[in-house]
């Protein structure tokens, strides 16, 4: 690439000097000839010496132009040539290390490919981390189903309700896991676009997820509090309806106080809509706050399988309001919690 980029270049320059110097030559010429400034033998010499100082002069600007050619192309080319590599690099597995970065347009390009690189590396680190994740959530209760099992073939132990009861609760578990996995990986795939949105009255999908959940509420004594706002938004109304499900399950599972309230509020000059779920439950530090949206992540991983916890409602939820544009959190002074999200409300 270099060299033909000097060449071409060397061969343009040649023949603009060359074109130029026959023009002057000639018109010098011209002018000893027409006003017999010299006589004939004199100016053919005139015109021969002329010709040397053309040949000589295109050659020196050739030779001088090729030299200074090659040092700017090559600094010119030298990051492409660098970005080349590493992206010869990343084809065979290996992430290269970042590219160097100049104020110009070479330079974004270099930064732009740092980038990719970093988000690449990182979607690498997660889908392994979710991997070893999955295996080991799939692997205690595979490991109590086949242990039960075996042994209720073998005649080692005689199977009874309560036996019965516990492995059904373990399938029930796994069950509950794939069936999750399934509903984060399509949201993840899935992509929401205005052919797919839809006015959604989200008030009316709060006050009908609440009514849903009503048995369960008087089962466990728990007063509901829902106070809402009308707002109407562009979304995806089954996937919202998922959200507010997983959220109020939360809620009710791991409550530790007599009350839930839902809270759906216009904020931001009525831009968005912020929906608030809160509720006294099991204390959460504050450092592990920032991660409990995260797949599979859970602050007590021995107790919350116990009871039935797979540390992906969360995520599913945090997948869903991200497709929508929107952002979620949690409020909590370590006792009460506040699950929040917001949602662009259509203008």
């Amino acid at each position: 690439m270099v060299w033909k980029l000097i060449f071409v270049n060397v061969i343009v320059i040649v023949v603009v000097i060359w074109l130029t110097g026959v023009s002057v030559k000639d018109f010098a010429c011209f002018l000893v000839n027409q006003y017999s400034i010299v006589n004939k033998e004199n100016g053919e010499l005139f015109n021969e010496t002329m010709h040397f100082y053309l040949l000589r002069a295109s050659i020196t600007a050739s030779i001088v132009a090729a030299f200074i050619h090659y040092f700017f192309i090559r600094k010119i080319l030298s990051p492409l040539q660098a970005l080349t590599k590493s992206a010869r690099q990343m084809t065979s597995g290996i992430y290269p290390n970042p590219l160097k970065v100049t104020n110009d347009e070479l330079g974004q390009l270099s930064q732009d490919f740092n980038q990719m690189i970093s988000t690449l590396k990182q979607a690498e680190e997660s889908r392994k981390n979710m991997l070893g994740d999955i295996s080991h959530e799939l692997r205690t209760p595979l490991s109590n189903l086949n242990g039960y099992l075996e042994a209720l073939s073998s005649g080692v132990i005689d199977g009874d309700k309560a036996l019965y009861r516990s492995l059904h609760e373990e399938a029930k578990h796994l069950i509950r896991l794939v069936d999750q996995l399934h509903q984060l990986t399509s949201w993840e795939t899935k992509r929401l676009n205005s052919s797919v949105r839809e006015k959604i009255a989200i008030d009316k999908v709060i006050n009908n997820s609440v009514q849903l959940f009503e048995l369960e509420f008087f089962n466990k004594n728990i007063e509901v509090l829902v106070e809402t706002e009308p707002a109407v938004l562009m979304g995806d109304e089954i996937g919202l309806k998922q959200v507010l499900d997983n959220l109020l399950h939360n809620a009710i599972r791991y409550n530790r106080g007599n009350f839930i309230k839902l809270e759906g509020r216009k904020v931001n000059g009525d831009h968005l809509y912020r929906v608030t779920v809160t509720n006294k439950g099991d204390f959460i530090p504050s450092d592990k706050v920032s991660h409990i949206f995260e797949r599979l992540y859970r602050i007590d991983p021995a107790r919350q399988r116990a009871t039935g916890g797979s540390g992906l409602g969360l995520a599913i939820v945090k997948e869903i309001i991200t497709q929508h544009g929107g952002q979620v959190g949690l409020d909590s002074d370590g006792g009460l919690h506040s699950f929040w999200f917001t949602l662009p409300i259509d203008s």
